[in-house]
């Protein structure tokens, strides 16, 4: 690879990698914010918006619980209106424009939500963040431009490492620097990324010849519109219900780690923290090392198999833990779960022309998105049901549960996309 391509593929690393460190210095810290509006608006005075949509009788966590699975779909609905879009430009005027662009207003809006006065302002950054993390499509169309098929699997592994060690530095980072103030680390964000922009515009290269470039069509650039050009390829097509199923089950995990772990165990925003940061390095090991061998030894159809058996039993054990010691126990074994995804982006990859990969990842980050824009509400809404006083059984650890069967389900979905279309034979 020439140096050019090393130094982009190193930014796109870097940049993979911040977009998960931003989500994840955030992570510890905004159920506080949250909570904090709550309790004001359950007191009669602060949030307007709380006080309009808030029931009598309700505790603050069961307020903030429900708003904070919102916030959390807000972000990923901007996602996935947007991705296809932000992909479709990219395949029309090439990757480096819109990397650079979402880096510059995705700074910008740390800072907006840094001086968010309330839970409406804080609704607008995260709609804002939302639109610029759409490039995240871009960036691995980017790695798809630079990389040979046989080495996909291999090169999509990066985007595990890179999500993987922004969720080691991002909740760590976020607990540390939530406690010295709780806005602090949207300031922090804010630097990291401008700084990053300005370190793309001197060493990345374009990836995408114009050649091989596309016009623009607003046909393609919805998140329906992309799908359903996608679906002339059959083994997409056929994949997009496992891919749906599984990120809907990771999504409802995600949304609920932070406030499951406090209310079971009294985890602070710093416990938290920690445990995600190990959850993090656990990805990373996974990603680094264990994909470039077991996808290649297993096949990609058969690694993304017994990844989705080994993340259903993480998520049953995980609802099951009696305590914090034993959810420890359970992360290492659930990072190998996170060999589906390299899994499923090399199958996908396959099957698709280059000229055609933005439109791919772009669909992709969409598909992803809408299961964030349905998981987060439904998980906190369970678990806010489970822990009230109007539930039939106390059951707070109800989110993961659902997890591990939108898992299930998607695995048999996977099995009769495999019998339906064989894997090619090479040569």
């Amino acid at each position: 690879m020439r140096p050019e391509r090393k130094a982009g593929i190193g930014f796109i690393f870097v940049t993979l990698f911040l977009d998960i460190l931003g989500i994840g210095l955030l992570i510890p810290i905004v159920p506080q914010l949250v909570k904090g509006f709550a309790e004001s608006a359950l007191a009669g005075h602060g949030d307007a918006l709380m006080q309009a949509f808030s029931t009598p009788g309700e505790v603050p966590e069961e307020v903030a619980s429900r708003w904070y699975g919102w916030l959390i779909a807000s972000y990923a609905a901007m996602q996935f209106v947007f991705s296809p879009v932000i992909g479709g430009l990219s395949d029309r005027f090439g990757r480096r424009p819109v990397l650079l662009a979402s880096n510059v207003c995705q700074g910008l809006d740390y800072l907006l939500m840094a001086f968010a006065p309330s839970l409406g302002w804080l609704f607008v950054g995260r709609l804002v963040s939302g639109l610029t993390g759409a490039s995240i499509g871009t960036a691995t169309a980017y790695i798809a431009d630079v990389t040979p098929p046989e080495k996909r699997a291999q090169s999509f592994g990066l985007v595990g490492i890179a999500f993987g060690l922004g969720f080691i530095v991002g909740p760590l980072l976020g607990g540390v620097l939530g406690s010295i103030a709780v806005r602090l680390p949207f300031f922090v964000a804010a630097a990291l990324t401008m700084a990053n922009a300005a370190w793309g515009f001197f060493v990345l290269p374009e990836s995408l010849s114009p050649t091989l470039r596309r016009p623009f069509s607003w046909s393609r650039a919805n998140p329906f519109g992309t799908l359903a050009g996608l679906g002339r390829y059959p083994i997409v097509l056929a994949m997009t219900a496992t891919a749906f199923l599984f990120n809907l089950g990771q999504r409802a995990l995600e949304s609920t780690w932070v406030l499951t772990t406090a209310h079971r165990y009294g985890w602070t925003a710093k416990d938290a923290g920690i445990s995600l940061a190990i959850v993090g390095v656990a990805a990373a090991l996974v990603q680094g090392g264990l994909v470039r061998r077991v996808v290649p030894a297993l096949g990609e159809r058969r690694a993304f198999l017994f990844a989705g058996l080994v993340g259903i039993a993480t998520f049953i054990g995980y609802g099951l833990s009696p305590s914090g010691l034993v959810t420890y126990c359970i992360i290492p074994f659930g990072a190998l779960g996170g060999i589906a995804g390299p899994a499923v982006q090399a199958m996908l990859s396959r099957a698709v022309p280059a000229n055609e990969q933005g439109m791919l990842q772009g669909g992709l980050v969409s598909l992803t998105s809408l299961t964030q824009v349905i998981g987060p509400p439904v998980a906190t809404g369970l678990f806010s049901y489970f822990i009230s006083a109007r539930a039939p059984v106390a059951l707070p650890g109800v989110s993961f549960f659902f997890g591990a069967a939108c898992m299930a389900l998607g695995l048999v979905f996977a099995l009769r996309a495999f019998a339906k279309h064989p894997e090619p034979r090479p040569g």
